[in-house]
């Protein structure tokens, strides 16, 4: 195995962490510039980054396997937390139920967050790379935001409206809309912060001796 592919490893194990982070950890609200949000925030747009740091280094084909990859691993720790939560405890263990309470969450949110992810990931492979196809290498940093934004728009639109839309009639079209909107600046302004972290991962990448494809 040559340097590169172990340092895609390296990034794809992050990638999968992050993924995995997000949805056992995310049910915690937290409250950020006034807007409350899962904790799953602070780890789940360094999926973004990678994506935009593989597709610049090695092509878009490398960076839709990662995120096949992610699906393949939320589908199954899904099914997992599912059977745990059903397998009748030990006689010994009295913390059944605060243990599926910690993993409790419904179908609905389950498909509304295999959904969000893939659609968004593929939506951020496929426009970085348009980009770059256009502008070659130039304006890295616009690219990698411009594709985090609608990717990450795109994520909270389809999470929150196959979790939330009419769970109850408060729940109607305008109580999405306000609900997405502040969250998605708040990704916004993560994804702006994480930027120079997409340049050191390129750099990085780039670091073997090997030719980049787009």
């Amino acid at each position: 195995m040559n340097i590169l592919e172990k340092k895609l490893d390296y990034l794809l194990a992050i990638y999968i962490t992050a993924i995995v982070a997000a949805e056992l950890l995310g049910s915690k609200f937290i409250t950020i510039f006034g807007v409350a949000t899962s904790v799953g925030i602070l780890s789940l747009p360094f999926t973004f980054v990678i994506n935009d740091i593989v597709t610049e280094v090695v092509g878009k084909e490398r960076a839709r396997n990662f995120v096949r990859s992610g699906l393949y691993v939320l589908a199954f720790l899904f099914l997992f937390v599912l059977i745990a939560r059903e397998l009748p405890p030990a006689g010994f263990y009295k913390n059944d139920e605060i243990y599926r309470n910690v993993f409790g969450n419904s179908l609905r949110i389950i498909i509304a967050s295999l959904t969000a992810f893939a659609v968004s990931e593929f939506t951020d492979v496929y426009i970085f790379n348009a980009m770059k196809k256009k502008w070659g290498q130039k304006l890295l940093w616009l690219r990698t935001n411009l594709s985090n934004f609608l990717g990450q728009l795109i994520d909270t639109t389809v999470f929150i409206f196959i979790a939330f839309y009419l769970v109850t009639p408060a729940y109607d079209f305008q109580k999405m809309i306000v609900i997405i909107i502040p969250y998605w600046l708040l990704k916004i302004f993560f994804s702006v912060i994480e930027t120079p972290f997409c340049y050191l991962g390129i750099r990085w990448l780039k670091s073997g001796n090997f030719e980049s494809k787009i």
